[in-house]
């Protein structure tokens, strides 16, 4: 009888144990490159929203200069390259791709591989999303916005992905990068497929690659 316990014991362990954390591959990134690219008043002159992508896959370079510029650390105090209200940093990327789908580790900067599968068709509602090379999910962790109301935490981090998002156009002009921010996404759909807990909220999407 004990042991017919025990057994049901593990088995409701691993069905109710969560499966957000498991992550199935971690992918080093090489360092970013900090130094170079197009002046600024250039970037900002050819900032815009493309929608029309080669099938032309990113390298690991410019994923890594991608992802460091849209919220890596800059800083030794670990601060990042876009601010975030009372310092909360609560913003998770998610990067889709064909080869499947990760979460970004800032401080590790690296990939955290929780899939082989092609995700790319939850990532927005818009057909061009669901062949582009490479999509961005921004969610941010309710949890780690402490001390503050389901309202305050609406409001600052629609504002904070603003910065982020901007990060990323600009990152795009100055590398000869399409982009496109994605406000129509199906965001019950997307918690379901990529396993977010209940703190945390789809704000947007944005999806990159060459322009066709």
């Amino acid at each position: 009888m004990n042991g017919k316990l025990f057994s049901i014991g593990l088995i409701i362990l691993f069905l109710t144990t969560p499966v957000l954390s498991q992550v199935i591959e971690t992918v080093n990134l090489p360092e970013p490159q900090r130094t170079g690219g197009m002046p600024l008043f250039e970037a900002l002159d050819n900032r815009q929203t493309l929608r029309d992508y080669t099938d032309r896959e990113l390298d690991m370079q410019t994923i890594s200069n991608l992802l460091w510029a849209a919220f890596g650390i800059n800083r030794e105090d670990g601060k990042r390259t876009a601010p975030t209200a009372r310092d909360w940093r609560e913003f998770d990327i998610y990067v889709v791709t064909a080869s499947g789908w990760y979460v970004y580790d800032a401080e590790k900067h690296a990939l955290l591989k929780k899939s082989d599968e092609d995700r790319r068709e939850y990532a927005g509602r818009q057909d061009f999303v669901h062949t582009a090379p490479l999509t961005l999910i921004y969610v941010a962790d309710y949890d780690r916005m402490t001390g503050a109301t389901d309202d305050i935490r609406d409001f600052y981090a629609a504002t904070d992905v603003g910065f982020i998002s901007q990060n990323v156009y600009l990152f795009c002009a100055s590398e000869g990068l399409g982009t496109c921010v994605l406000g129509q996404v199906d965001r019950d759909k997307i918690r379901e497929v990529f396993r977010l807990r209940p703190g945390q909220r789809v704000v947007l999407s944005q999806t990159m690659g060459y322009p066709r």
